[in-house]
């Protein structure tokens, strides 16, 4: 049975800035990125791949960075 869950949580500038460079440094290291979103713990292995997408709807815009991987 596939079991979805979705979780959104905002954050401060200064924190994301520290999430995306924590990020950042677990690929370039090719090491598992561990993230805490709304109290759940995630564990991003090296393996996984980063999309940048963007979307104009009008005058607002947006840029999503996805990360994305297959649970074992």
């Amino acid at each position: 049975m596939k079991q979805e869950k979705e979780i959104e949580k905002s954050y401060s500038r200064k924190a994301v800035a520290a999430k995306l460079r924590r990020l950042a440094d677990s690929l370039e290291s090719n090491r598992t990125f561990q993230i805490q979103i709304a109290g759940e713990r995630i564990h991003i292995p090296p393996s996984a791949t980063v999309e940048f997408e963007y979307a104009r709807d009008g005058v607002e815009e947006e840029v999503e960075i996805e990360v994305k991987w297959r649970r074992k």
